[in-house]
This record gives C-alpha cells, structure tokens and sequence, in this order.
C-alpha cells in the first residue's frame, strides 16, 4: 500500500450558537499524501477521542467519521455528532483536568488506523467549560462566600417625611427624588411686571426659574431693599432641619411639579399631620413658571384647576428641594 501522510491543522470554534450552550465543536484537518500534495475529494475516516490528563490519558469520549475531503483536501467535522464508540461528549467536565485530542485517519475510508496523532486543549471551550459551571450559584445570596461589601441602601416612597420635607415623587431607583416643605411659607406675590424668562416647566426645572426670577425681580427697581416680597426669594431664603442636617436648597416649583404636589395632596396632608407640618391649604399656589411680564402659572389645590395669575397677586407657597 502506497504510504501516505496526514498533516492536520486545527482549528476549534463553537458552531451555531443556540440559547442553551452548544453540545459540539468544530475540527477542521487538511489532509496531504507522502508527497505533500492534497488529497481533495477524498472519502477517508477518521476516529476522534477526548483524552483526560495527559496524551496517554484515558479516553473519555471516542467517535468515528466517514466523510470526504472538500476539492482542496480539506476536512470538516463536528465533534459531539459521530458514531459514538464510547462515553458521552456532553457530560465530560471540562473543568476537571487537561484535556487532549487524539485523532486517528484511515485515508482508504475505513476504520484501520494507520495515522495517529494527539494535542493537547491548550484552552478549555469556553462554552463548554461554561455549561460544567451553570448552576454553581444556588440564587442565595448568603450561600456565597467572600461575598462583597454592600453598603446599606436608603430608598424612599411619595409621603416619607425625610430630606428636609416630605417626598413627592421618586426616580426608578427609589433613592433620588423631590421633596415638598413640610410647611406653608408666607404668602406673597409673584413679582412685579417684568420679563424674568423664568419658562421652565417639569422635574427640576423650578430651580432654574427661582434663580432667574430672584435675579430679575432683586434688580427691578420697585423690589430693591425688600427683596423678600416675593414668592421665589421667600423660597430661596427657606430652610429646614430635620434631624441633624439643615437643607437650604428650596426653590418655587415648576408647574408641573406643584401638579406632583396635588396628585398627592391627601399623603402630603397625613404626614405634615404626623410631623407638627401644615397641610396644604385649599387655595391657589403659586408655581415658578412664568407666562408673560405680567401672569404666572399658579394652581388652586383645591381641584388641581391651573390658572394664570397676576403677579403681583399674593398667594400661597410651598417650597421645595431634589435629593
């Protein structure tokens, strides 16, 4: 018989990539004559084992193929799906110890094996070695061990008396949010009939008015030496203590946030009640939101009924702050 010589190349890739973690893996092999010229479109076959250990190692998997070579001697297969001779190729645990591949060719197509040659997985699949490991984790938290460091989390819900007032509305995280005073301030007008393009209106955007508006209405001469006659300075100037911080970051709502204030006016009321606060009063409020030199947009809390009011108008205040 003519004597002739594999010569393999490997190269080893998880095939289709399924939701569970694949069974099988690729080995590809271009097979050459004694001569080293390629021996395309030819039938061989071909009988893969999974060492354990060392080259001489236990087999703990063995399958056969019979396939052909491509038109440039090429030859592709996928270990996991032939003939298995012995073991199972998805219980082997891949984390246990070294592997290697033994390949062995017959190159009439048969199974007498004249070719023999072994490698070691210099990597483990990392799909496989992976699926060895998916329920490591029992979902307990406390059966870890070196379990990390968590540091408490303080989370917050619309009526918490905390901040420096009363919550009345939190992110998606329940840590951050806005806070409404735990009081009515006093009761003033708006400005006087000037533009302060004091626009804004949503979350947070009362901060940006109330410093516009403080800024415009302080410069306007009819407020100079009593800046404190208006309801964004009155908000300005506020602040609480709660326990052992004092806040002193308030500002005049937005309209849309003084429409938070109402939406939950009952809890608001309650807990001002459990902590010697001021419930919010039937009556119109003012909002930071500016329409024109001369309205402003106000809210009777009475219904949730917006109104545009005059500025120089007095109407009640509540203040509030973001945390």
């Amino acid at each position: 018989m003519k004597l002739r010589l594999a010569l393999f190349l490997f190269v080893f890739t998880s095939l289709s990539i399924f939701s569970q973690t694949p069974e099988k893996m690729s080995f590809q092999a271009i097979i050459r004559n004694a001569s080293g010229d390629l021996e395309p479109n030819k039938a061989i076959g071909m009988r893969i084992s999974i060492l354990q250990g060392s080259s001489t190692g236990t087999a703990v998997y063995s399958e056969s193929h019979s396939i052909t070579t491509n038109a440039n001697g090429l030859v592709t297969l996928e270990i996991g799906t032939g003939s298995v001779i012995a073991g199972s190729f998805t219980t082997i645990d891949w984390a246990a110890s070294n592997y290697f591949i033994k390949h062995e060719t017959d190159l009439e197509g048969g199974s007498n094996y004249t070719i023999v040659g072994t490698s070691q997985f210099l990597s483990v699949p990392y799909a496989l070695n992976a699926k060895s490991a998916e329920n490591v984790f029992s979902g307990n938290y406390d059966d870890l061990t070196n379990k990390p460091k968590i540091e408490n989390v303080v989370t917050y819900a619309i009526g918490d008396f905390a901040q420096g007032g009363i919550v009345v509305w939190v992110d998606e995280t329940k840590q951050h949010g806005l806070v409404c005073s735990n009081e009515n301030l006093t009761a003033a007008s708006w400005g006087t009939f000037i533009h302060t393009q004091a626009r804004g209106d949503g979350l947070y955007a009362g901060a940006d008015n109330t410093t516009m508006a403080v800024s415009i209405n302080f410069d306007n001469e009819s407020n100079k030496g009593n800046p404190a006659l208006y309801a964004a300075r009155t908000c300005r100037n506020y602040s609480a203590t709660q326990g052992s911080n004092t806040y002193g970051d308030w500002y005049l709502p937005s309209k849309y946030e003084l429409n938070l204030i109402f939406a939950s006016k009952s809890v608001i009321n309650t807990t001002a009640a459990a902590n010697s606060g001021q419930a919010l009063l039937n009556d119109a409020y003012w909002s930071s939101t500016e329409i024109n030199d001369q309205r402003a947009e106000g809210i009777d809390l009475t219904n949730g009924q917006a109104a545009e009011i005059l500025k120089t108008f007095s109407n009640n205040i509540r203040a509030v702050r973001r945390f």
